[in-house]
Parts: structure tokens; C-alpha cells; sequence
């Protein structure tokens, strides 16, 4: 189950290497835009001229009475737009124009800014508005108007100016408001009285000429004689229809109980006298009859007397019942009777109501319009009286200067602490940002999974900078590794024990090729293999000079038949590496590589010697790299790190792979492991190894194992049997 967790905490920690890594490799860029650009914001900070800043605090709030005489609260409430409403008002020209002209900030900025011709007043309005910063208090009615200057007391005047100003504007604006307002209201008011008294003239005209007689002249509400009837009557009528269907529900449910239940049932909320007679004589009847059952026979006289009076009163209590039904019934049928009456009459009224309103809707409309006017009237005229008795109350303190602006003592800007810590990470930022943008660009070889990925071949050995001839620095040099590597890499990756000649290509020139075969011939003759290494670079040999030999007779010389193999082939300070020059260059290097005569040599060194290493050019541009790749058992490709793009390595490739070359991997030349920390576990831990266990030796043995290999010494090498 950790597994998963294991691998993204891998992942994760590889991504953040590479970025470490383009960091590394890129500080020289990151540094040189940190330093611009620090001191560039260092020298136009203390370049800047110094400002002062002043603020003066005010108290804003809506123009409200001290004393509400109407009733509900007078405190004003804290309203954001109101304020921001106010900032805009604070920043408008016309509050700003009368600053300016007071101050004289035209004349003032333009000998500032030295300006020829002078400063316009759009000009003064646009920069004093830039120099304010109006900002409240959080939560109160409280502002902040702040002025920027490069003069303290001027900063210190136009912040002070300005809330004066402001404070003059408010005052004004509400004289001007309220006689304006009170000026309207009151002709409002006397307009709308003369229209009153139009209204009630044409009222009590219309009132003779259609006759109309109003129950309640003095309400907004036109009642009739007719109206007040129909009104009545519909009461009646309603109680009626309620008090019907309430006795049929009655009736209906003592119409349907069964007898013994009925009498008892009327008894209880139609009782009369007879019934409740009937009932107690029936009742006593019964308790007698009960009484003389025990005492007597069935067929006593008395007992038959009782019984014979029991069933009259049973009958008549029947008949009482059956009446009081009846009474039910015909008091339902009356009440109906009546209230047919009732609603003929109100239809009756109904039609009158509706002839008397058709005749009198003038009159109505005329009513209807009065009493508006009347309601608007008394309206008005309560605000009349407010505002009258508003105006009379003292209103200053709706704008107050809380606290007055003072000169600065230190300038605010420019803040130079700030500025250069800006500058600082705008300067880390923009140079980390130039660095991966070029690192995006760099379409070059980088890492091992660029190789894999672009080209899809193993990298067979990574090598370090600065690597010099291995015959020079000897078999325990720090370098050695990195091809003894290489060397194990090779003799793994063939396919088969006779694969034992060996070219090495590249892209383009300079990545290293010659250097590399140098090295390995020398890896693999130290391990013990007969080795010999051949400069078939025809075009720009350079092996010779590795071995401080002449480069008058080799190669060529051998395929034209001018000398013979065993005295073309040079020893060397290696015992078991042999060296064969290119020789003369001829006019043409085509036709000597791609002879029968270089077949016949190939295969004649194979015979001799353990394995046999060609030198070639560039494969890019000329065919002698792809001949030699198409005749050889096996060939590597060098990539130099950074130098070339992906696309070129990958064209030199197919070129190898288009001959029918057999291309056992890249080589990947020239990492600078002190800065890119991803090729450490490749080379450094060896690296570091070595270095201790030279430090370990004591001076005398390096000394002798110096002048052994050859190192630092110029003693001549050892020449052996070359076959």
C-alpha cells in the first residue's frame, strides 16, 4: 500500500531537481538580471526627488436637524456609497479649481516641472487630483484627505485647503437646497389651496343641479339614502340565509333519530310544558308497572289498569312529538317565506342603487377629487412646518475638520528600503524567469531521458569536462572511469563476440568524437585487448596530434599501395595499443574509404588485433562517417551536452541507422557535473573516490607512479613488438 505514495514522493522530488538543476546551470543569467536590475531601481531611486505627504481628517455625515421633531432618530447612519459618493465629490473641479486658484498651484507646478509654456488649469486640476489620496476610517464617518508634495508646507496647505473648501461647498449647498426647496414647497401649497376651494364650489353645485342627497357630505365617500338601505338589507338577508340553513340542518338531523332517542333529544332543546308533563306522568307510570309485576299476577285488575294507561300516555307522548316536528318544519317554511320577500326587495334596491349612481357619478368624481386634494394638502403642509422649523436649526455639523494637516518631517516617498527589496525579487524573479525561458528555447541534449526519449538508444557513458589524454594522466586518473564505463557498456551491448571494430560519429564537429576514441583504445588496451586505433579522418585528423606523432605516412599511404601495414602502424606508451595515422590527405577521401582496398584492410586488422577503433568525421554533411558506419562491426554516436538540437543528433541517427550501421548507443560528452547535479550518481561518487584515495597515498609513491605512467614526466614511452 506505500508504494504508490513512494512513487509520487520520487516523482515530486525529481521534478524539483530539475528545476534546481536549470537554476544551476543558468545562475551566471540569473545573477547578471539581478544585479540590473537592482541597480537600476537603486540609481532611479536615489535619482528621485523626495515628497512629503499631509493628511487632515474630517468628519462627514448627511446633512440631518439636530432635533427630530417628528419623531424617529436623528443619528445618521454609516452608509459606503454615501461616502464614496462624497470622495468623487472631494476630487470634482469644483471643489479642486478654487484650491488651485487660492494656492496658485498653476504657477507653483509649472516652476516645479519647469515647464515653458506655463501649465494649463486642466493641467493643475489632472495633477493635483493625482497628488490626493482620499480614504475613510474603517467602520466611522470619518475621511482621510491626504496631499502629496515636494514641499512639506505646501502638502500640508492643499490638504488643509481642500477640506475648507469642501466644508464651504457643503454649507452653501445646503442654503441654496433649502431655499430652493422651501421656496417650492410653499408655492406648491398655495396652488393646491385654491384648487381646494375650486373643488368644493363645483361639489356643492353639483349637489343642487342632480339632486343628490349625501349621507355623509364631510368623508372622501359618496353614501346614498338608497345605499345605507341596501346595506341594511343585505344584513338582514344574510342573517336570514344563516339562520335557515340552520334549522333545516336541525330538522334534518331530528328527522332521522330513532324514536326512543327523539324524545329525549326535543326534551332537551325543544322541550314544552305538555312534553315534559307527558314524560313525568310516563315515567312514574312506569315505575309503578314495575312495582306491581312483583307484588301481583298478570292478571290482576290493577296491574291491567296500569299497563292500559301506560300505552295512552306512550300514545299521546307520540302525537306531542310528532307535533313539535310539524312546528319545526312550518317555522323553517315561514322564515323561507320571508326571506323571499327580502330578496325581491333587495333586488328592487339594487336596480335604484344603480340608477341613483349613474345619476349622481359627477357628483362622486367631484367628491373623490377633493378629498384627495384635502389629503395632499394636509401632506404638504406637515412639511412645510418641518422644513420651516428645520431650517432654524443649526445644521454645521454635518462637515467638521476633525483633525488639521501639519507639515512632514521625513519624506514618504521614495521609500528607497522598499523599492530595492522590490527591485530584489523582481530581480530574482524576472532572471529565474529569463533562465527557464531560455532553458525552454534550448532544444539541445540535456539529460540521459532526453536521449532516450528523442533517439530511443541507451547512453552507454556519460564523460566529463575537461578530459585530457588518458595515456598522459594514467589508468587511475578520475577520468578513466567514466570510459572504463563505457568500455563495460560496449562490451555488453554487442550482440555478438566477433562485433570487434568500432567507429564512433557525430552530429556536427567539435562534440568530441576523436577524444572519445582516443580514450576508449586506451581503456581497452590498459584492461589487457590488443588495440589498434586508426585516424580515418580523412577530412581534419587530429589522433596524431594526441600521440605528439607525424602524420607523413598512414592510411592513405597503406590503401595506395605506397607502404606496407607494418610500417605504417606506430607503437605507442601503451604496450598493447597501436596507432595507425591517416597519412597524407588525398583530393578525394570518397573513394579510398568505400575501396576494396579498405575492406581488405578491415578485415585484416581484425585478424591482427583484439579490436580496431576508427576515427571519422562529422556525419553530417559529408559520406565518409556513414561509409565507415556501413563497413565497421559497430558505432556510437557522440552527443555533446547543450551544444547541438535534438533534431540534428537524431538525423545523425538515421544516417548511421540508413547505411544498415549497427548502433550500440550515445555517448553523451562534455557534462559539467559541478553544476548539473543530475549526472552526479553517472560520474561525481567515483569522482570523489578517487580523490581521497590519492589523498591517502603518500607523496613519494604519486611522485613514482607519476613518472610510471607518464604522468607530469618526459621520459619516452615504451615501444613493444607490433605483431
Amino acid at each position: 500500500m506505500d508504494t504508490p505514495k513512494q512513487s509520487v514522493a520520487a516523482e515530486s522530488k525529481l521534478h524539483f531537481l530539475d528545476y534546481w538543476r536549470i537554476i544551476r546551470i543558468r545562475k551566471v543569467i540569473i545573477i547578471a538580471v539581478f544585479l540590473l536590475v537592482v541597480i537600476t531601481t537603486t540609481a532611479v531611486t536615489f535619482v528621485l526627488q523626495p515628497s512629503y505627504q499631509s493628511t487632515v481628517q474630517m468628519r462627514i455625515e448627511r446633512d440631518t436637524p439636530d432635533i427630530n421633531i417628528y419623531g424617529g432618530s436623528s443619528a445618521p447612519q454609516y452608509d459606503y456609497f454615501y461616502l464614496n459618493t462624497e470622495f468623487e465629490v472631494l476630487k470634482s473641479e469644483k471643489i479642486l479649481a478654487p484650491v488651485i486658484n487660492k494656492l496658485d498651484l498653476v504657477d507653483k507646478y509649472s516652476e516645479h516641472y519647469k515647464l515653458t509654456p506655463k501649465m494649463t488649469m486642466q493641467d493643475a486640476y489632472e495633477q493635483l487630483v493625482r497628488d490626493l489620496d482620499i480614504k475613510p476610517e474603517r467602520n466611522t464617518s470619518l475621511i482621510n484627505i491626504s496631499a502629496l508634495a515636494w514641499d512639506k508646507n505646501l502638502a500640508a496647505d492643499i490638504a488643509n485647503e481642500v477640506a475648507k473648501e469642501y466644508e464651504r461647498y457643503r454649507n452653501n449647498s445646503r442654503t441654496d437646497r433649502y431655499g430652493r426647496g422651501l421656496g417650492t414647497l410653499t408655492n406648491q401649497v398655495e396652488e393646491l389651496k385654491a384648487k381646494i376651494e375650486r373643488y368644493s364650489t363645483n361639489l356643492d353645485s353639483l349637489a343642487k343641479e342632480l339632486e343628490v342627497w349625501d349621507l355623509d357630505p364631510d368623508s372622501g365617500r359618496y353614501q346614498s339614502l338608497t345605499a345605507a338601505e341596501l346595506a341594511q338589507l343585505r344584513t338582514v338577508v344574510n342573517q336570514y340565509k344563516t339562520k335557515i340553513t340552520e334549522e333545516e340542518a336541525e330538522l334534518k338531523r331530528l328527522t332521522n333519530m330513532p324514536s326512543a332517542d327523539l324524545v329525549h333529544a326535543l326534551n332537551s332543546s325543544h322541550a314544552t310544558p305538555h312534553l315534559q308533563k307527558l314524560l313525568d306522568e310516563l315515567s312514574f307510570t312506569q315505575v309503578r308497572q314495575v312495582a306491581l309485576r312483583a307484588e301481583l299476577g298478570p292478571n290482576h285488575p290493577d296491574l291491567k289498569k296500569v299497563t292500559d294507561s301506560l300505552a295512552l300516555l306512550q300514545e299521546q307522548t307520540d302525537a306531542e312529538v310528532k307535533g313539535i316536528l310539524v312546528s319545526l318544519d312550518n317555522t323553517v317554511n315561514s322564515h323561507r317565506q320571508v326571506m323571499e320577500k327580502l330578496n325581491k326587495r333587495l333586488i328592487e334596491l339594487r336596480d335604484e342603487e344603480t340608477k341613483v349612481n349613474a345619476k349622481s357619478r359627477p357628483y362622486m368624481k367631484a367628491k373623490k377629487d377633493l378629498e384627495n386634494a384635502q389629503q395632499t394638502y394636509r401632506m404638504m403642509m406637515v412639511q412645510l412646518t418641518e422644513e420651516h422649523v428645520n431650517a432654524q436649526i443649526s445644521r454645521d455639523s454635518s462637515v467638521e475638520i476633525v483633525n488639521k494637516a501639519k507639515p512632514g518631517n521625513k519624506p514618504v516617498k521614495p521609500n528607497k528600503i522598499l523599492n530595492i527589496a522590490l527591485g530584489s525579487l523582481a530581480g530574482i524573479l524576472l532572471g529565474v524567469g529569463l533562465a527557464f525561458f531560455i532553458e525552454y528555447l534550448d532544444t539541445s541534449v540535456k539529460t540521459i531521458d532526453d536521449v532516450e526519449q528523442a533517439l530511443g538508444s541507451p547512453v552507454l557513458g556519460v564523460i566529463p569536462q575537461n578530459v585530457g589524454s588518458l595515456v598522459t594522466e594514467g589508468p587511475e586518473s578520475p577520468h578513466a572511469e567514466a570510459y572504463r564505463v563505457l568500455r563495460t557498456n560496449v562490451l555488453f551491448s554487442r550482440k555478438d563476440p566477433n562485433f570487434r571494430t568500432l567507429t564512433v560519429v557525430s552530429g556536427g564537429a567539435g562534440e568530441g568524437k576523436s577524444t572519445t576514441i582516443f580514450n576508449l583504445a586506451v581503456v581497452f588496451a590498459q584492461q589487457g585487448s590488443r588495440v589498434l586505433l586508426v585516424d580515418s579522418d580523412l577530412r581534419r585528423p587530429s589522433l596524431h596530434k594526441l600521440f605528439n606523432v607525424a602524420n607523413t605516412m598512414g592510411l592513405t599511404s597503406y590503401l595506395l599501395k605506397q607502404q606496407k601495414l607494418e610500417d605504417v602502424v606506430q607503437t605507442t606508451a601503451v604496450p598493447t595499443l597501436h596507432f595507425l595515422p591517416s597519412g597524407k590527405l588525398p583530393s578525394s577521401s570518397m573513394g579510398i574509404l568505400n575501396s576494396t582496398a579498405m575492406k581488405a584492410f578491415i578485415d585484416e586488422a581484425k585478424s591482427r588485433y583484439d579490436f580496431v577503433f576508427f576515427d571519422s568525421p562529422p556525419i553530417m554533411g559529408v559520406s565518409d562517417a556513414s561509409i565507415l558506419a556501413s563497413e565497421v562491426d559497430m558505432a556510437i554516436l557522440v552527443v555533446q551536452y547543450r551544444k547541438y538540437p535534438q533534431q540534428m543528433t537524431l538525423r545523425a541517427k538515421q544516417m548511421v541507422e540508413k547505411v544498415g550501421g549497427r548502433m550500440l548507443g550515445v555517448v553523451l560528452n562534455n557534462i559539467n557535473i559541478s553544476q548539473d547535479s543530475y549526472y552526479y550518481y553517472y560520474s561525481g561518487y567515483y569522482y570523489d573516490y578517487y580523490s581521497k584515495s590519492d589523498d591517502s597515498k603518500p607523496a613519494s609513491e604519486l611522485k613514482g607512479g607519476d613518472k610510471k605512467e607518464g604522468r607530469g614526466g618526459k621520459s619516452a614511452p615504451v615501444v613493444k613488438e607490433k605483431f
